[in-house]
C-alpha cells in the first residue's frame, strides 16, 4: 500500500466517477473534461474516448450488467447510452459476419506491432479543448522530468539511479522536506 500498482492516464481534468465492467477486465471513468474513457485494467492509456459537443462535465458512469453498454450522466441532466465496443454491431450476426469479424480481429492481433497498424490503433479523435490541454500537460511533465534529472546530476547521481517509474512516485500524502 506504499505506492499504486498501475497509473492510468489520459484525462486533462478531474475524474469524477469510475465503474468496473462485470468481467473485471476493464473499467470506465467519467471526467470533468467532458469525456468518458474506457481502460483495460492493465493498460496505462485508454482504449476508447467518448464525448459529444453538447455534453457537459460527466458526473457518473455505469457499466451495464451484460457488459455491452456504458451509461453516463452529465451536468446538463442527460443520460446517454454508449456501446462498450464502438465497432460492435448490434443485433444478430450471420455466420458470414461472425467469420469476417473473427478474421479481422485475428489480423489486428497478428500485425499489432507493425508501425502503421499501431498508429491507426492508437489514434483517437478528441475535441480541441482536450487536445490542447493534453499538450500543455505533456509540456509540464517534460519540464518536471528535466528538472528532476538536473537535480539528480547536481547531487552526483546518474540517470538510472535517479529515474523513478510513475507508479513509484508519491501520488498524495508525504511531501518532500
Amino acid at each position: 500500500m506504499e505506492h499504486p500498482v498501475q497509473s492510468h492516464q489520459g484525462f486533462t481534468s478531474a475524474v469524477l466517477d469510475v465503474d468496473y465492467s462485470p468481467t473485471g477486465q476493464e473499467f470506465v471513468a467519467a471526467g470533468y473534461d467532458r469525456s468518458i474513457r474506457l481502460f483495460k485494467a492493465r493498460d496505462m492509456t485508454s482504449r476508447d474516448v467518448y464525448y459529444t459537443k453538447r455534453m457537459a462535465s460527466v458526473l457518473s458512469v455505469l457499466w451495464s450488467a451484460d457488459s455491452k453498454f456504458v451509461l453516463s450522466g452529465s451536468n446538463e441532466m442527460n443520460i446517454r447510452v454508449w456501446k462498450a465496443n464502438a465497432a460492435e454491431k448490434l443485433g444478430p450476426l450471420t455466420k458470414r459476419e461472425k467469420q469476417a469479424f473473427a478474421y479481422n480481429e485475428k489480423l489486428r492481433e497478428t500485425y499489432k506491432n507493425h508501425p502503421d497498424v499501431r498508429r491507426i490503433a492508437k489514434h483517437r479523435n478528441v475535441p480541441r479543448h482536450i487536445f490542447t490541454a493534453a499538450k500543455e500537460h505533456k509540456l509540464i511533465r517534460d519540464a518536471r522530468a528535466r528538472r528532476d534529472l538536473r537535480r539528480a546530476k547536481a547531487q552526483g547521481l546518474d540517470e538510472e539511479e535517479s529515474y523513478l517509474p510513475q507508479t513509484q512516485k508519491v501520488m498524495l500524502g508525504d511531501a518532500e522536506m
